[in-house]
């Protein structure tokens, strides 16, 4: 142990390090849509007031394993980045509901195999999700790329469900994601050369 090390012990102290905490009400999604979206703008502007409900990203490295000589070695595999959930307050108009309902139809139709889009790029679009500070500042943020829907919930229906708005999730198939702002910038892409 070294002599630099601190046992804090009382709240005052404790508080001087930690200061303030995020909070998990306080974040902003901003959900774009597909050029083929004439009001995409609007559908934009409207998902920043409506979805209620989001998380900050998740991804996972994955291990190989090689077993020598009774023992494993774990070295790093291949990222995956996991589906991603909005929660979404569903007003009388249901004009994001319906935009939802498109963007996966005109994907891959309901009554054949067919779609809409020639290529995959004309159907993903990008996200972004901020964690907000009470102080009005952005602390962080997370921009998901090549996103599209997989999965509009039901939307459930009840004659004794008083005083409760109606709400969904939408499932988001992910490519990838990263922080806004990130350093992490010095990887180019075939394309980009």
């Amino acid at each position: 142990m070294t002599d630099s090390f601190k046992v804090v012990k009382d709240i005052i102290s404790f508080r001087n390090q930690v200061r303030e905490v995020a909070r998990p009400n306080q974040f902003q999604v901003e959900l774009q849509f597909p050029d083929a979206f004439a009001n995409k703008n609007d559908l934009a502007n409207k998902s920043t007031f409506l979805v209620k409900g989001a998380n900050l990203p998740a991804s996972t490295l994955g291990t190989v394993e090689l077993p020598y000589r009774g023992r494993v070695l774990k070295i790093a595999g291949d990222r995956t980045f996991e589906p991603w959930t909005v929660t979404v307050i569903n007003d009388e108009s249901f004009e994001l509901r319906s935009a939802f309902e498109q963007w996966s139809e005109s994907i891959n139709f309901r009554r054949e195999n067919a779609s809409d889009f020639g290529e995959a790029a004309s159907y993903q679009t990008d996200a972004i999700v901020r964690q907000l500070a009470r102080t009005g500042g952005i602390p962080k943020s997370y921009k998901f790329f090549g996103v599209y829907p997989v999965n509009v919930s039901a939307i459930d229906l009840a004659w004794d469900s008083n005083d409760a708005a109606e709400e969904y999730t939408v499932e988001f198939a992910v490519q990838y994601w990263e922080p806004e702002g990130s350093t992490i910038d010095t990887y180019n892409s075939v394309e980009d050369n």
